[in-house]
């Protein structure tokens, strides 16, 4: 990857013009049975229509606290993405009552109604699917998002050496993000390009966040990404490992 990334953002503008169609992120639910594959190009595009709905139909400014209340999940990871490419702070678990912005799966929405801003639900249904009946109060991703450009320009450049991330209570700058996920790499057994990493942890730390989405992104990798796995046969996660060419694991 490009020494000169500062921002997560900037990681994955480099993921995308040194191999466009290499896999990136894959989605595993074992509760449902879904299964998402994602190239950083699809990855890419997702992340550029959240970013615009975020930087234009929502008023996101650089600084302002975004709350994510998702899990571990491939729709999770393009928020975080898109966060970074405005400027904004992605809060995970964050407090909504604190936040600019609050975007909650279909798990949280009462937690969610304290946010005094715009309010975005995820119903996290296979493709992106939208709720059958959309939460009252809250705008539906899933029908805002694909009329979004799939071209994004920031209005104002994203500093590095701001803040970028809140979890499990600790902060950190883009700078500091992409700083860590470098260094922890090699740590969680990611060489470097065609490593694949099979991640079971959780979102809701920066040891998930960092298997599940920084440091994969950050040393040309890619991680398969198991929401539920604890529900998982240990044969069918054998045959997992093996189908999906694992190469390294984080549970």
């Amino acid at each position: 990857m490009n020494a000169t990334d500062r921002t997560p953002a900037d990681l994955l503008r480099s993921a995308l013009a040194a191999d466009p169609a290499r896999p990136l992120v894959t989605f595993y639910d074992d509760a449902t049975g879904e299964r998402v594959e994602l190239s950083v190009a699809t990855f890419a595009n997702w992340v550029a229509k959240t970013a615009n709905l975020l930087q234009g139909e929502l008023s996101v400014e650089p600084g302002d606290r975004v709350a994510l209340l998702l899990p571990g999940h491939w729709q999770t990871a393009v928020w975080l993405l898109a966060c970074a490419s405005v400027g904004a702070v992605a809060d995970v678990a964050g407090e909504p009552g604190a936040a600019d912005v609050v975007v909650s799966g279909p798990d949280s929405l009462e937690a969610a109604r304290t946010c005094s801003g715009e309010r975005v639900a995820l119903a996290l249904r296979p493709l992106g699917g939208r709720f059958p009946q959309p939460p009252e109060g809250f705008l539906d991703y899933a029908v805002e998002v694909p009329g979004q450009s799939d071209l994004f320009r920031p209005y104002a450049p994203v500093d590095p050496e701001e803040p970028a991330l809140i979890v499990a209570g600790r902060e950190f700058s883009g700078a500091e993000v992409v700083e860590r996920a470098r260094a922890e790499a090699a740590g969680l057994g990611l060489t470097g390009p065609g490593s694949r990493l099979l991640s079971g942890r959780p979102y809701d730390t920066w040891e998930g966040l960092a298997a599940g989405l920084y440091s994969p992104l950050a040393t040309g990798a890619s991680v398969v990404l198991c929401r539920n796995l604890d529900v998982l046969p240990e044969e069918r996660l054998t045959q997992r490992l093996e189908a999906e060419r694992v190469t390294a694991t984080a549970r």
